[in-house]
């Protein structure tokens, strides 16, 4: 496993200065490098590593998280209320929607394998989406309107609809007659129950710093801890109280940063140096996931599916932000930073296929292959119109 972390970090620093020499976004040719070295490609990663790859990206995922927490204003956030509560469901619900409706037409499949596909395929990758908005944050681009705060924000909330939308067809699937009532109702609770526990540990962490002396990087372990503690409530819980954990881990970053601002700079240089290290195992690790000879399966249909779902999310983003004070470079801007997706489709696609699902095959299928279309293009989108479209202060 030793061998393996080595290849990965050599081999990915070396596409990192690669992909900025020829102007292409980093991630992107991390993903690529994880396709190469993965299981589907020449299989030069350990079993081992492969093995907790899931740990690693959750991980990786928190400390992004944590960072976008740090970086995120009150006063900007203020600003982008409305129209982030806007962008954390209605475009994800209209590509589900329509992606359900479409895939049963061309698969003939039931409604709940249609309604499981749809939502899986439906979710933004904030793993893709995060990291990119805090480069334009702190490049100031768009800050004036709060464009990049805007966008993770409602990233980040769209992932919990969007999971607990799937959650309730896989349910259905297995005749655990779920209540579609309830798991509507249970979408705000698990948002508000995030945020709350998010709070909470934030206090209490901002607390035990301004009693205790420490060294940053423990007050930054501590956090990472603390952080990685609430998801695991998440889990132990599921099925009994519905946590939108990944919220309220970027919660914890932002009451620190609001209630001990120096603090919060400091803690947010720490996670800038943490993440070089966790942003290489979650895109590799990610890519590595991705195999590519079974997103070709699906073929041309799996492409009209993801290409009518995009069709529909970006009409769902330019709805939300309508009555902004956004020019249209920037309302096309937040169409193309809302295409990207990875996080969700690597980690829960194959779930039908493991639960028995009829379909299973093909859902997986088309959840990969919206990686391989998405993630790249979307990456490369928001770089170049981020730079050429959004404002710098």
């Amino acid at each position: 496993m030793a061998f393996s972390l080595a290849l990965i970090l050599i081999l990915a620093l070396l596409i990192n200065k690669i992909f900025e020499k020829i102007k292409l976004p980093s991630l992107l040719g991390m993903l690529i490098l994880g396709v190469l070295i993965g299981p589907y490609g020449f299989s030069l990663i350990s079993g081992d590593i492969l093995n907790i790859s899931a740990d690693l990206r959750k991980i990786a995922l928190i400390i992004i998280l944590i960072r976008a927490g740090l970086g995120i204003e009150k006063d900007t956030l203020k600003k982008v209320g409305l129209p982030a509560v806007k962008l954390s469901f209605i475009p994800g619900v209209m590509e589900g929607i329509t992606i359900l409706f479409i895939s049963r037409y061309i698969f003939s499949l039931s409604i709940i394998e249609a309604g499981m596909l749809a939502f899986i395929v439906a979710a933004v990758s904030p793993a893709v989406v995060v990291p990119q908005m805090l480069s334009l944050i702190n490049d100031n681009r768009g800050a004036e309107k709060g464009i990049p705060t805007l966008i993770l924000t409602g990233a980040s909330i769209d992932d919990v609809i969007a999971i607990t939308i799937f959650s309730t067809f896989l349910g259905m699937y297995g005749g655990s007659h779920l209540s579609i009532g309830q798991q509507i109702f249970n979408v705000p609770v698990s948002i508000i129950i995030g945020i709350i526990l998010g709070i909470i540990a934030g206090f209490i962490l901002v607390y035990l710093f301004k009693k205790y002396h420490m060294r940053d990087t423990k007050k930054a372990l501590l956090i990472l801890s603390s952080a990685i503690l609430l998801t695991g409530f998440e889990e132990v819980l599921e099925g009994i109280i519905p946590i939108a954990a990944l919220l309220g881990v970027m919660t914890i970053g932002f009451v620190l940063q609001e209630r001990y601002k120096i603090l919060g700079k400091r803690l947010s240089s720490k996670f800038n140096k943490i993440w070089v290290f966790a942003e290489i195992m979650l895109f590799v690790l990610v890519g590595a996931e991705v195999n590519i000879y079974l997103a070709f399966e699906s073929g041309i249909l799996g492409l009209i599916i993801i290409t009518a779902g995009l069709l529909a999310r970006s009409a769902g983003v330019l709805l939300s932000v309508a009555g902004t004070d956004f020019n249209w470079k920037e309302r096309f801007f937040a169409v193309i930073a809302y295409t990207p997706k990875a996080t969700v489709q690597a980690a829960i696609g194959a779930v039908p296929l493991a639960a028995g699902v009829e379909s299973g095959e093909l859902i997986l299928a088309i959840a990969v292959l919206a990686i391989i279309i998405t993630a790249p293009l979307g990456a490369v989108g928001i770089k170049f119109s981020g730079e050429r479209w959004l404002s710098k202060k």
